[in-house]
């Protein structure tokens, strides 16, 4: 039959044991008990596995051969085996055994017992106590009664009177286990604030004033390369990039174009021509134009006037006059766009290219009128014109903030707008609907030429007039005066001013102040030209020096301007 095996550990207390007892897959639970089995040595102990056993519906077995815990196996009724190998059975206690006491007996002289224990724990504790009290009252009293003997005498007393303080130190220690530790905590604190507060935290702040001279004004030709290969910034050619942004504009408009969809008047003209001095033929090609006070019509199929000479073919009465001899014919037409305009009377006058002479006998019939707004290109082109037209300013300004945020600086003269071409929806010729707009779209591009405002610095910086003593401190009012473009060649005049001071870096005045008292560090200090207040802190009330380490002192360089108009 299976069952589970618990192997108990000398640090498991009862609890500890009737939880796994409880957890235990198997109905048979085998308790392997350590050589040190303290908690098996108690009657409560094993009368509460018996409990847990039945509670939980297990069969607990004691594997083990310490006869103690077999015994108390057996007042409680515990299976016992010597091994997870032999049949488990319960021990039976002897008949004295069993006429002395009950297990409720047991239990009860176990906790007599325990108390006892304790009892003569508590009494041998203040008998130590008592003893200690008692030689050191003995030492004492010695040593009152040998003050005025010899000298090794008062050697021994002392010793002793030393061996009776330390056992009393260390009574005492024990006793105030709690101040001890408090004491010994607050002490480490201590040392390590002292440590911190003198030696790792301590750092100054140092302030100075420098005394510059602004409105330096400088002007220098130079030029420009969109390739980077040919970029010389040492000698003024700087390398340029374009920047573009690209937008859409979407904007209404009032469509202007009218169209007709109505019907196109036809009609017939008769086309005649006089013919004279032998035979002859005149050709009217379909698509041949015919036009009357303003208003065009179109042939519909081609058409020939031809006489062959004769008499008798002649119109005129068969005679031929002074003009000739008549020639006539029929001819469909239609007119060129719908309208109701076109539907025109009789007449004679026709006017058109072909060698004829035309008239209608009978009117144009047929034309209509259905007109309907529609975008026609000159729309499209006033609108887009409006915007080429219009002020760039804001955009401007726009692309030249992006740029800057981008460490780059813009030559703002380069600036160039495009308008794209445009679209509109209705396309050109398309209806408009009644009461809406027509919508144009047009794209922009805006450009501008961006150099990297570090190397004009620097340029700046090393072409400067100043003296070997002086350094250039702020460079503002960067400006490209004349930027011309001539195929790949740019060129323009580099414009800005800047302000001049001694010549003092961080560094520098970081390698006169460290590890020196603040007074000393502000006297040297104060002896440099051209250097004007000086303002020390350190960061804790206590400190008066600079440390050694740069790394914890801070320097703040401010600039005073004079002769702001030379």
């Amino acid at each position: 039959m299976n069952k589970d095996v618990i192997y108990i550990e000398p640090e498991d207390d009862i609890t500890d044991i009737i939880t796994k007892i409880e957890n235990a897959k198997e109905k048979i639970v085998a308790l392997v008990p350590p050589k040190k089995a303290g908690v098996f040595r108690s009657i409560v102990n094993i009368k509460l596995i018996a409990k847990t056993s039945t509670t939980a519906g297990k069969t607990v077995v004691l594997v083990t051969t310490d006869p103690s815990i077999i015994k108390l196996a057996a007042a409680t009724h515990l299976a016992v085996t010597k091994n997870l190998q032999t049949p488990p059975q319960i021990p039976e206690m002897e008949e004295s055994e069993v006429a002395e006491s009950s297990s409720e007996d047991v239990v009860e002289s176990e906790i007599e017992e325990a108390a006892k224990e304790e009892e003569v724990a508590e009494a041998s504790a203040e008998a130590e106590a008592a003893e200690v009290e008692n030689e050191a009252l003995a030492i004492e009293e010695e040593t009152k009664e040998t003050k005025d003997s010899s000298k090794d005498s008062s050697v021994d007393t002392k010793k002793n009177k030393e061996k009776t303080d330390k056992k009393f130190s260390l009574a005492w220690f024990k006793e105030h286990k709690k101040i001890t530790i408090g004491c010994g905590v607050g002490l480490v604190a201590l040392i390590v604030f002292i440590i911190w507060g003198f030696v790792i935290a301590p750092a100054a702040t140092i302030s100075v004033t420098i005394r510059t001279k602004a409105n330096n004004l400088f002007s220098e030709n130079v030029s420009f390369t969109t390739k980077l290969n040919e970029e010389d910034a040492e000698n003024g050619k700087f390398y340029i990039q374009e920047k573009k942004t690209e937008s859409k504009i979407e904007k209404e408009f009032e469509a202007t174009g009218e169209k007709n969809l109505g019907e196109k008047a036809k009609g017939n003209i008769i086309i005649y021509q006089y013919f004279k001095n032998g035979a002859g033929t005149i050709a009217v090609n379909g698509g041949s134009r015919f036009e009357l006070n303003g208003l065009a019509f179109v042939s519909d199929q081609d058409a020939s006037l031809v006489w062959g000479g004769n008499d008798s073919e002649c119109e005129n009465q068969g005679k031929i006059g002074l003009q000739g001899c008549l020639i006539s014919k029929t001819v469909p037409v239609t007119a060129i766009e719908p309208g109701a305009k076109y539907n025109v009377g009789a007449a004679n006058g026709w006017s058109t290219a072909a060698n004829v002479g035309a008239y209608s006998d009978k009117a144009m019939a047929g034309g209509t009128d259905k007109v309907i707004t529609v975008v026609q290109q000159s729309d499209i082109d006033k609108v887009r014109n409006e915007l080429i037209n219009k002020d760039t300013t804001a955009n401007k300004e726009r692309l030249m903030e992006k740029v800057e945020g981008e460490h780059s600086f813009p030559i703002e003269s380069s600036f160039e707008e495009k308008v794209g071409d445009a679209t509109s929806t209705p396309a050109v010729g398309e209806e408009v609907e009644k009461g809406k707009k027509a919508t144009i779209n047009v794209s922009v591009t805006d450009s501008i030429f961006v150099i990297d405002e570090a190397k004009v610095r620097e340029f700046i910086t090393k072409k400067a007039q100043i003296s070997d003593s002086s350094q250039v401190y702020d460079i503002k009012n960067l400006f490209i005066e004349n930027f011309k473009a001539d195929d790949s060649t740019y060129t323009g005049r580099l414009k800005a001013s800047y302000t001049t001071g001694p010549k003092i870096t961080e560094s520098g005045i970081v390698d006169i102040v460290k590890g020196k008292g603040f007074g000393v560090a502000q006297h040297d200090l104060k002896s440099i030209d051209g250097l004007g207040s000086v303002t020390i802190d350190g960061n804790l009330p206590w400190v008066t020096s600079f440390p050694n380490n740069p790394e914890k002192i801070t320097v703040y360089i401010n600039s005073e301007n004079k002769n702001e108009n030379s």
